[in-house]
């Protein structure tokens, strides 16, 4: 679609009667901002951006663009790292950042109402004077919103003990692709009928567009310890990782770095992490006070009998507070090591992730790429980080590579390609490898239920005829 052409002037001009002239960006160097998300390898740019603030101009959006034949996706902060907010038919997007309100709070029956554009973290400052939280916590949860949240079902550090977004989200208020809007779920535990709230929480914004969301809240546990283990490998940080599962103990968090991502992390944060240490774990227990100094003293003694040299235990929440910055800003500091960085996102059994981690080293020496670990070591969810230089279009081949035989590994073990980021663009590829054609048919006939011209988010999350290879990079189709 060109701007030039009378149809999308009058697209233009019937958005911009909608929301206002300061509520829409066709300007190209405005544009660029929104031409992909975290994952920065694929770009294109979208012909128009707006900024609706309610449902109802949400809606009337989506029936302008119905009008004109021209497709739209709902986007968030960008945050995401598979091209999920990537315009893959450029048209138009709609970012609901200014949809950005806490609408209400009920601690009695624990839950809140939000729209899509409230920072993850926004929700838990406001609900922390009453001792309660939003459980969900990803890495960049002073970014992401809640409503992206939703889009990709993301985790988190404490997801481990308390749930994946979809465990804390009760109901939703959505945009129907024809415009129409509708309720599912709501604040009732255990609604009768379909789950259509978990049909939705994940589906990447290719079913409906999510204008006001249901949270559960958590109360804040009474107490908490929280332990630094230090190891001299990889190898032994996540033997230890298995053996405290094991143990029937599950921590609120459980999580590793590596050599490569302390140093940069010391060198942003100044903590005290030990530089030559191969590995470190990051492991919080809460709960009762009762209990806790037990279960603590349990984790130590299994880290030491897998050769920590050392387990650290925060001696107060200041402590406890920096140990969670330096984890939590850790994709931040990645800057110092390189000036471009791919976040992969795969999941394996927790009891192969000593032989995972020993194949990302491989084949981080195989394409010459460095490799760095950070990670949701509890559950499987690994974080591998491929530093290289994007202006470099050969280290961005070996990346794509490298990328797409981790992802294979991951696969090839009885895991998943995708923990928390989503399939997005990036790993359409792999649904083939992950489903049965009759599993992805049984997909496509749902997402064609929902939106049947296809126009919201087309080229996401499902792959398109064979295997989607005739729109993928050269790169990618070399790692298949």
């Amino acid at each position: 679609m060109s701007l030039a052409t009378s149809p999308a002037q009058g697209l233009v001009d019937a958005l911009r009667a909608l929301v206002g002239p300061e509520g829409l960006l066709t300007a190209p160097s405005d544009l660029a901002v929104y031409e992909c998300d975290g994952y920065t390898i694929e770009k294109n740019r979208p012909d128009v951006v707006v900024f609706p603030t309610s449902a109802e101009q949400v809606a009337a959006i989506v029936r302008v663009c119905n009008r004109f034949g021209v497709p739209f996706l709902p986007r968030g902060a960008g945050t995401s790292l598979a091209g999920g907010c990537l315009p893959v038919g450029g048209g138009v997007v709609i970012c609901l950042t200014r949809m950005k309100r806490i609408l209400h709070v009920n601690y009695r029956d624990a839950y809140a109402v939000v729209e899509p554009g409230v920072v993850n973290l926004w929700l838990t400052r406001h609900t922390a004077p009453q001792g309660w939280h939003f459980a969900p916590d990803p890495s960049s949860q002073g970014a992401c919103t809640i409503g992206g949240n939703v889009a990709t079902n993301s985790g988190g550090p404490h997801t481990l003990k308390y749930g994946v977004t979809v465990n804390h989200v009760l109901g939703l208020e959505i945009v129907l692709p024809d415009g129409e809007i509708v309720r599912v779920g709501g604040p009732p535990d255990d609604l009768p009928g379909y789950d259509l709230t978990g049909v939705l929480v994940g589906s990447e914004g290719t079913l409906a567009i999510v204008t006001k969301i249901w949270v559960r809240l958590t109360r804040n546990p009474p107490s908490w310890r929280t332990l630094l283990a230090v190891f001299d490998s990889v190898d032994d940080a996540t033997q230890t990782i298995s053996a405290i599962i094991a143990a029937g103990i599950i921590p609120a968090a459980l999580e590793m770095m590596d050599q490569l991502i302390l140093q940069a992390v010391e060198a942003a944060f100044h903590f005290g992490f030990p530089l030559d240490a191969g590995a470190v774990l990051l492991i919080e227990v809460d709960g009762l006070e009762a209990g806790l100094d037990e279960e603590a003293q349990r984790i130590a003694e299994i880290a030491r009998q897998h050769r920590a040299r050392e387990v650290r235990l925060a001696r107060d929440e200041a402590e406890r507070q920096l140990l969670w910055k330096c984890r939590k800003q850790a994709f931040g500091a990645v800057g110092r090591l390189a000036p471009s960085y791919c976040t992969q996102d795969g999941v394996v059994p927790r009891t192969r992730l000593p032989e995972m981690l020993r194949r990302i080293q491989e084949i981080s020496q195989k394409y010459q790429i460095p490799i760095c670990n950070v990670f949701h070591a509890g559950d499987g969810n690994i974080h591998p980080i491929l530093l290289f230089d994007e202006r470099d279009a050969e280290q961005v081949r070996r990346v794509l590579e490298a990328s797409h035989e981790i992802l294979a590994t991951c696969i090839e073990m009885g895991g998943s390609v995708t923990g928390e980021h989503g399939i997005g663009v990036e790993k359409l590829d792999f649904m083939s490898r992950l489903f049965s054609p009759a599993d992805l048919e049984m997909m496509q006939r749902l997402k064609d239920a929902f939106n049947p011209e296809g126009r919201l988010s087309p080229g996401k999350m499902l792959p398109t005829g064979a295997a989607c290879l005739e729109r993928t990079h050269p790169g990618r189709r070399a790692a298949l």
